[in-house]
């Protein structure tokens, strides 16, 4: 793929993931009450908030096909969470640009690794993120069964949003016994 390819992509992507953000989506109910359905065995859970700041690396990666048409793309993703996530995150995003702008898509996958409220461990989440001319969802959710340490047994739901150029989010997740 040649520089100026990489470099459109990126910038196609980069419109996009902070138009998602810039646009406060929030998460699907389906996708919370997913998060909130508990297994057939009873659980003792804990119904939390967990809210802070964190700052993002998207850094393009190599992608091995070139289709005509829409523009495909691939990122690196680093993140540092502060607030009631403390810890770092790491991943990867597929994303796919259009002629409009403002139209677009990406799924990504990141690995956790910090403490929430005092309880270390890890947990992956999941994105997916729709934008159609301008008007954009964007759902991130915790993988079932990935916590580990002290967050075994987390599920739950994330919102992003962007404020005054920094990165928020707010994250509402039980924690049920392993």
């Amino acid at each position: 793929m040649s520089a100026h390819m990489k470099q459109t992509i990126y910038r196609a992507v980069s419109l996009a993931a902070a138009g998602w953000l810039a646009l406060g989506f929030s998460t699907s109910a389906g996708a919370q009450d997913a998060a909130r359905t508990s297994s057939a065995r009873p659980e003792k859970t804990v119904n939390t908030r967990a809210t802070g700041t964190f700052d993002v690396k998207l850094a393009p990666l190599a992608n091995d096909e070139h289709p005509e048409g829409a523009a495909l793309g691939r990122m690196s993703i680093d993140k540092q969470f502060s607030g009631d996530l403390s810890g770092i995150s790491k991943g990867e995003m597929l994303t796919s640009g259009s002629s409009v702008k403002t139209s677009a898509g990406y799924v990504a996958i990141e690995r956790v690794v910090g403490t929430l409220h005092g309880r270390r461990g890890t947990f992956v989440l999941q994105h997916s993120g729709i934008m159609t001319r301008g008007d954009g969802k964007l759902t991130i959710t915790v993988v079932p069964d990935s916590g580990t340490g002290g967050l075994t047994g987390l599920a739950g739901t994330m919102t992003i949003e962007i404020s005054g150029g920094k990165h928020s989010y707010a994250f509402d997740y039980s924690l049920g016994s392993p």
